[in-house]
């Protein structure tokens, strides 16, 4: 595993997590893939890119995936999100289906990197921040579970007045650390092509988060990619 390239203020909340047995682990465990000739998604430098692209104290909505795409030139680090380069993958193709339907503005969006919604204070963070390529899940259950489950607490804890998007089952797994008294919990379907009929598509979740924000003092989010 690579050294810690991680934003100070999230290695202020998190740095504890670094040096407990399951990290110590983990670490091994992405040593031996590499030792073994696996190719890891995303490269080591991005691992941490969704708490570098966004500070814990500009944090004011959390969307959660699952773990990073598998295949070639899609992951960078932020879930849902690809490089600029690559073509949106289904499940991001339907995020960008609903946020045209919820807000009422065209569905051309540029491409399917999500940097612009990082930026704004939107942290997008998977439960597993690695996987090898072409195996999906494949680094599930090996210790990124553990640090983003810290990643979900420290937000409930010491912030208040987030917009926490769980879509899924997986996700909202995670809601167990938010406190609901504090913060905005909103809960729906997988946007995945097999799920998004089953509640994602009129959850007007996009619309409901910015409507949160606003009544928080906060700035909407500019959901629109260009």
């Amino acid at each position: 595993m690579v050294d810690i390239l991680l934003e100070p203020s999230w290695l202020e909340h998190l740095r504890e997590e670094f040096s407990k047995p399951y990290m110590k682990s983990l670490r091994c465990f992405l040593q031996e893939q590499k030792v073994a000739g696996k190719v890891i998604y995303p490269r080591g430098s991005e691992y941490f890119a969704a708490l570098n692209a966004t500070p814990f104290a500009n944090v004011k909505v959390v969307i959660l995936g699952q773990d990073p795409y598998h295949n070639p030139n899609q992951a960078h680090g932020l879930s849902f999100s690809v490089n600029k380069t690559a073509s949106p993958p289904p499940s991001l193709l339907n995020i960008f289906k609903e946020i045209s339907d919820d807000l009422g503005v065209p569905n051309q969006f540029a491409h399917g990197c999500l940097d612009h919604w990082a930026n704004q204070g939107v942290l997008l963070i998977n439960s597993v921040l690695t996987v090898e390529r072409y195996r999906a899940g494949s680094h599930q259950g090996k210790g990124w579970e553990t640090f983003t489950d810290r990643v979900i607490e420290r937000l409930s804890l010491d912030k208040e007045g987030c917009v926490f998007l769980l879509w899924g089952a997986y996700a909202q797994q995670k809601g167990r650390f938010i406190d609901e008294s504090k913060h905005c919990v909103l809960k729906t379907s997988h946007p995945s092509p097999l799920s998004a009929y089953r509640g994602f598509f009129g959850c007007k979740h996009f619309s409901r988060c910015n409507a949160y924000l606003d009544r928080f003092g906060e700035k909407p989010i500019d959901w629109i990619i260009g």
